[in-house]
C-alpha cells in the first residue's frame, strides 16, 4: 500500500474543524502533519501529534508536506494556492476557489505546468439529499423537465461576530458561500445555462453583506431557480422539481454538517442515512393513474472527496471535483453580481 499523503491545513476555523479535520482523520491514506494556527492550538484534539506552526511558510517550507487545504477566507486562496504550487504541492481549495475567475484560471494553467492535483471543495455533492435528485432526474418518471428549484435557507436573525463572512464587499456574504454549493449543483446537474438572472439583497436589518438571493437560471427547456434566504422560520422544501407528468418534493438538509458540528466523526455504515419521514415524494401519472413513490435518500458521503483526491494524487485518477468547473461556477456567480448589479439578465 502507498504511503499516506502528508497534509498541512491552512487553518483551522470552521471548515478545518468541522469538514477537512474530520473527513482527514478518518481516511488512512492522509496523515495530517501540519496545520497553521495563529496563536491557538485547536488542532490538537483531533490531531495530537500534529505540528502546529504559526505562518504559511513554515509549511510552503515544508519538504515533507505533499498536499495544502487552502481553507482560509477567500480573498486569500488565489495568492495562497499559487505559492503552494509554486513549491511543487498538491492543493485543495475551499469553494468558491478564488474571488474571481481570471485568478481561478491562473490556478489551472499553474497545477498544469507544475503538474500538481489541484481541486476545489465542493463537498455537496455527496449531500444525502443531492445525491437523490440526481437519480431522480436520471429516472425522469415525471416526463419531460419543467422547472428544478433549490432552497438552502435558514432563519438567523443576529449577525455572527468575527467572522470575515459577515463583513466586506460584494464578494462576501451568501452568494459566494451557500450560493457557490448551490450553483455547483446546478452546473453539475445541467451544465452552462444560457443567461443568468439574480436578484441580491440585504434582509437582516443589521447586515452588511448579501443574505438573500434569487437566481434563475435558463437553460434551452426549462428554468433552474436558486434561492437563499436567512430570515425564513419555516423552510418550505429543499428541492421542488416539476416534470410534464410528475412532481418531486425533498424537505429537509443533508445531516452530516451537523453531526461533525456536533463532534461526531464520518464513520459507520449508518453515516449519512437519512429516516424514512425525510425522504422524499414522488408523484406522477403513469398510464392515466397516479403514483405516488416515497423515494429512499441515497446517503450522504463527504469521504467520497478525499478518497478521489487520495486516487488522484497516488494513482492518477481522474478528479471528481475538476478546477475547470470551479472555473465555469465562478463565471455564473459573477453574472449574477453583474444581473443584480445592473438589473438585467446576462446571457453567457
Amino acid at each position: 500500500m502507498n504511503s499516506p499523503i502528508k497534509t498541512a491545513l491552512a487553518s483551522f476555523g470552521m471548515s478545518g474543524k468541522v469538514f477537512h479535520g474530520p473527513l482527514l482523520k478518518v481516511n488512512p491514506g492522509f496523515e495530517v502533519v501540519a496545520v497553521l494556527e495563529r496563536s491557538k492550538e485547536l488542532s490538537k484534539g483531533l490531531f495530537p501529534a500534529v505540528k502546529i506552526v504559526r505562518s504559511y511558510d513554515a509549511i510552503l517550507n515544508d519538504n515533507e508536506i505533499e498536499l495544502i487545504v487552502v481553507n482560509t477566507p477567500d480573498k486569500l486562496h488565489y495568492e495562497m494556492a499559487k505559492a503552494a504550487m509554486l513549491k511543487g504541492k498538491h492543493v485543495v481549495v475551499e469553494k468558491p476557489v478564488t474571488l474571481n475567475s481570471d485568478e481561478a484560471a491562473d490556478l489551472i494553467e499553474l497545477a498544469q505546468e507544475k503538474g500538481v492535483v489541484f481541486s476545489v471543495f465542493q463537498n455537496r455533492r455527496w449531500d444525502a439529499d443531492f445525491r437523490t435528485v440526481r437519480k431522480v432526474l436520471e429516472e425522469a418518471k415525471f416526463g419531460r423537465l419543467i422547472e428544478f428549484e433549490s432552497h438552502f435557507d435558514r432563519y438567523r436573525t443576529y449577525i455572527a461576530p468575527d467572522t470575515w463572512k459577515e463583513e466586506g464587499d460584494e464578494y462576501s456574504g451568501v452568494l459566494y458561500n451557500l450560493g457557490s454549493h448551490m450553483v455547483d449543483q446546478a452546473f453539475v446537474l445541467f451544465g452552462q445555462p444560457n443567461a443568468v438572472t439574480a436578484h441580491l439583497k440585504i434582509v437582516r436589518a443589521l447586515g452588511v453583506v448579501t443574505d438573500y438571493y434569487d437566481i434563475r437560471l435558463e437553460y434551452k427547456a426549462f428554468a433552474a431557480l436558486l434561492k437563499c434566504s436567512y430570515l425564513v422560520k419555516d423552510p418550505g422544501p429543499r428541492y421542488t422539481i416539476h416534470g410534464e407528468h410528475g412532481t418531486f418534493h425533498k424537505y429537509g438538509i443533508d445531516a452530516q454538517e451537523e453531526l461533525m458540528k456536533a463532534g461526531n466523526l464520518p464513520l459507520g455504515d449508518d453515516w449519512g442515512r437519512e429516516e424514512p419521514e425525510d425522504w422524499g415524494t414522488l408523484v406522477y401519472e403513469e398510464v392515466g393513474e397516479e403514483v405516488e413513490e416515497l423515494i429512499e435518500s441515497i446517503p450522504g458521503d463527504y469521504n467520497q472527496f478525499y478518497k478521489n483526491i487520495y486516487e488522484a494524487i497516488r494513482n492518477g485518477a481522474e478528479l471528481l471535483v475538476k478546477p475547470e468547473e470551479a472555473l465555469a461556477v465562478l463565471k455564473i456567480l459573477e453574472a449574477c453580481l453583474k444581473s443584480n448589479r445592473e438589473k438585467k439578465t446576462v446571457f453567457l
